[in-house]
């Protein structure tokens, strides 16, 4: 009986539902490298058919480094260093197989980080 009611809970549907998905995640100390590396992603991904979340903009990570400006005295005298990680994040609902072949094919800068997730 509980048998026949777990059954009927469940719907045909429940193993379909879940959606293909690729994340992808870039990283770059210069924006502008980012910006124009996420408009060629999105750009080759609407081409292919696919629709798209993005790109999101995510918190700019800021690492500051203190450095002794002389090697033996003036222990006060201090200089501050900083690397920003600048961040976006792309996602592509239901991918075609020309889009996994197009992103792939695309030729991106050197300065910038990539993280695919699917």
């Amino acid at each position: 009986m509980a048998r026949a009611k777990a059954q009927k809970n469940e719907s045909p549907n429940a193993a379909n539902a879940k959606v293909q998905r690729i994340r992808i995640r870039l990283k770059s100390y210069d924006h502008r490298l980012l910006d124009k590396s996420a408009d060629q992603i999105v750009d080759t991904a609407r081409r292919t058919g696919a629709s798209i979340c993005g790109p999101v903009p995510l918190p700019t990570k800021k690492r500051i480094y203190c450095v002794l400006r002389s090697p033996h005295v003036d222990k006060k005298s201090r200089e501050h260093f900083e690397i920003r990680v600048h961040k976006r994040l792309i996602d592509i609902n239901d991918p075609t197989p020309t889009t996994a072949d197009a992103l792939m094919r695309l030729d991106l800068p050197a300065g910038v980080d990539i993280e695919v997730k699917l």
